[in-house]
């Protein structure tokens, strides 16, 4: 390994938060048309889904990670669009798990997870976390658009469990008159199971979900409402960049925790940078621009000097978005979150 690799292990950023998480978007496409994320509208049977000449190869995708993991990542997730959707993925991933000293974890909306949670697993997949944001089939289908019923998800996730996954986490986008009314339920639901669930305030990531702060529950009234019903108390975070505030149940029977993007800030703490599935490196959840990995690779650069262009990249970040949150920065430019993961 070269040394310019292993010099960027001290990389930090403009704020002093150094690199530790990669979300690595591996297509982007989808199954659901999740009104916050691909409305249907917007991404119709019209939409033009990047070629697959321009998506990056399992192997260009390990090549990457395998320097990013030399700079100091510690964890990498694979995201999507679906990550499912994208063909042989236990491939991709059984080579990611190759790479020493990082934990490797999926986030899916667990349409297809049943069906190959065992060869996710199997693979060396470690953990796996699941989009879900009602228990009502109802209000489920009208949030994602889809005609998939609960029952599918739930079935993933226990899948996903069985197969060693564990703990399944479960990730709840609540959004006030939508869904907000069925956090309870949820709640008690997951509650004495070993999965996690959390609940995330909808956030205005890219143009298309027609976002409105009038629309987001925030993390202290989630709590609050939670508590109510099913007694709380605080858990301390687990490691620097933790995004989740986390509760257990005062009754011993597991957590829940709260994702306050919106309300509460976590830019401080932040160690995440994006890797889209065109192979663009993005240093926020809502950057309007990226790099380039992809070119570089394309055009024959050598290890080091894609290590470079890491680590010159996340000197520079200064990203901060939902600190600067205001009405002047609702129109700013921002990349659609089906695009980068979330």
């Amino acid at each position: 390994m070269s040394e310019s690799i292993v010099d960027t292990r001290s990389v930090v950023d403009t704020r002093e938060r150094p690199l530790r998480d990669l979300r690595v978007s591996v297509t982007d496409r989808c199954n659901f048309r999740c009104r916050y994320c691909m409305p249907r509208e917007l991404f119709g049977p019209g939409f033009a889904f990047l070629p697959s000449s321009e998506i990056l190869s399992f192997e260009e995708i390990t090549r990457l990670a395998r320097l990013f993991a030399a700079g100091g990542v510690q964890k990498i997730r694979l995201t999507g669009g679906e990550p499912l959707m994208r063909r042989e993925l236990p491939t991709l991933v059984g080579m990611l798990a190759a790479i020493d000293g990082v934990e490797l974890t999926l986030t899916t909306n667990g349409s297809l997870l049943a069906q190959q949670a065992r060869a996710l697993a199997e693979a060396g997949l470690q953990r796996v976390t699941v989009s879900l944001d009602s228990l009502d089939d109802t209000v489920f289908q009208q949030m994602t658009d889809s005609a998939i019923p609960v029952s599918t998800v739930l079935e993933g996730i226990e899948a996903a469990a069985a197969a060693g996954l564990r703990p399944v986490k479960v990730n709840a986008v609540v959004r006030r008159g939508v869904n907000d009314h069925t956090m309870v339920t949820m709640a008690r639901h997951f509650q004495g199971t070993g999965h996690v669930l959390r609940f995330i305030e909808y956030m205005d990531v890219g143009h298309s979900n027609g976002w409105r702060l009038n629309e987001v529950v925030p993390g202290a009234e989630m709590v609050d409402r939670i508590d109510a019903a099913l007694p709380l108390e605080p858990v301390k975070p687990g490691y620097r960049g933790e995004v989740a505030r986390r509760y257990r149940y005062r009754d011993g029977s597991g957590e829940v925790g709260v994702i306050t993007s919106v309300t509460d800030p976590f830019c401080g703490d932040c160690t995440r940078a994006r890797l889209s599935a065109d192979g663009t490196l993005y240093t926020c959840l809502f950057a309007s621009t990226g790099t380039d990995l992809r070119g570089a690779l394309r055009e024959g650069a050598d290890d080091a000097a894609l290590a470079g262009l890491i680590g010159e990249r996340w000197r520079a970040r200064e990203d901060r978005y939902s600190e600067l949150r205001s009405g002047e920065t609702v129109d700013l430019g921002r990349i659609e979150m089906s695009y980068i993961g979330g």
